[in-house]
């Protein structure tokens, strides 16, 4: 009896140990399981494809040749790809004509000149009333002001354009903003000389065939029209003073004086001239969320942004609020948080 007892209480200890033992391996079992789920959610939020909210994200940019629309082509084909939005560029004629499109809700981004957007931010130059429904993603590259004439015009300098016949860019671009605004610097009126309203190309070909004197194709280096033009045209680069520059930049703080450096058109020297920082803008109206998201992606694409023109070397998110001249979308400033906190 007392054997049989003693086997009973060990058969009662061994089951007990047993039932602990599944029990530990049960619960080991759904921790386990509830960590792998845990794993698989955070993995699937992480790679979860990010989208946009608006359906659509279209660019406006500006002549077909010129820095703005080729960089723009490549970022609006990554946009539609990584966000899944329909994105676009839209050929224009530039940086006024794009604030009025912004303003009009007709594109939802664009690239400007800080000059044109300075005026449509205070509602003067070109814009007889504030533009509001914009705020600034990033400042980018600077735009360098290329006067450009033929080697046989005498012309050296912004000074001997006084009556002369003068591209001065589309009616109401960038570039025919700060044309006014650097000659009206130098004492020199649109009544002082023959105002051709002519995009890059058309201003290239222009110069070619001798119907006008000079040329402003105010843009990022190298201007893909004047590229092609040095292949067939004695270009010569108008040089643009630096104190005048200086004087000028007193009551217009976005002109600075820098070089167009030598070799960029075949000229043996640098070329002292003017600059402009070009400004990525974004409607103020989307949403926080989706200003991140395309602040981002651009950031993360600028490898395929400065294959595409290499204008786009010279943008890099270190100095991307550097000379900005609009208030920071939210979207763009949580961005920007993020990266300095890292």
């Amino acid at each position: 009896m007392k054997k049989m007892k003693v086997a009973l209480t060990t058969a009662t200890v061994l089951l007990a140990t047993l039932l602990a033992a599944c029990g530990d391996n049960n619960k080991a079992s759904e921790n386990a399981a509830a960590s792998n789920a845990a794993a698989t959610s955070t993995s699937a939020e992480t790679t979860a494809p990010a989208t946009v909210q608006s359906k659509f994200v279209t660019i406006a940019t500006g002549g077909a040749s010129g820095p703005y629309n080729i960089i723009a082509t490549t970022l609006t084909d990554i946009y539609s790809k990584n966000l899944k939005t329909n994105s676009k560029t839209q050929t224009t004629g530039a940086s006024v004509e794009n604030l009025n499109l912004m303003a009009q809700k007709k594109v939802e981004m664009a690239f400007v000149m800080s000059d044109a957007l300075n005026d449509a931010l205070n509602g003067t130059g070109s814009f007889q009333n504030k533009i509001e429904n914009v705020e600034q993603v990033a400042a980018l590259y600077p735009n360098y002001v290329q006067i450009v004439t033929s080697k046989r015009s005498g012309i050296k300098t912004i000074t001997d354009l006084k009556g002369k016949r003068v591209a001065t860019g589309d009616q109401n671009s960038g570039v025919e903003v700060n044309a006014r605004n650097l000659l009206a610097g130098f004492g020199i009126s649109y009544a002082d000389i023959k105002v051709d309203y002519l995009g890059y190309a058309e201003a290239a070909d222009a110069l070619k065939a001798g119907t006008i004197d000079a040329a402003f194709l105010t843009s990022g280096l190298p201007n893909s029209a004047l590229m092609e033009l040095q292949q067939s045209f004695d270009l010569q680069l108008v040089s643009i003073p630096a104190d005048g520059i200086k004087k000028l930049a007193a009551d217009k703080p976005y002109f600075n004086a820098m070089d167009i450096p030598a070799n960029t058109y075949g000229n043996a020297e640098p070329i002292p001239t003017a600059a402009i920082k070009n400004a990525l803008v974004i409607r103020k109206d989307l949403s926080e969320a989706d200003g991140y998201l395309l602040t981002k992606t651009f950031f993360e694409s600028l490898p395929q942004l400065q294959t595409a023109h290499q204008a786009a070397k010279g943008i890099n998110v270190k100095d991307a609020q550097e000379g900005v001249v609009a208030p920071l979308h939210p979207g763009a400033k949580k961005y920007y948080d993020e990266v300095n906190a890292k």
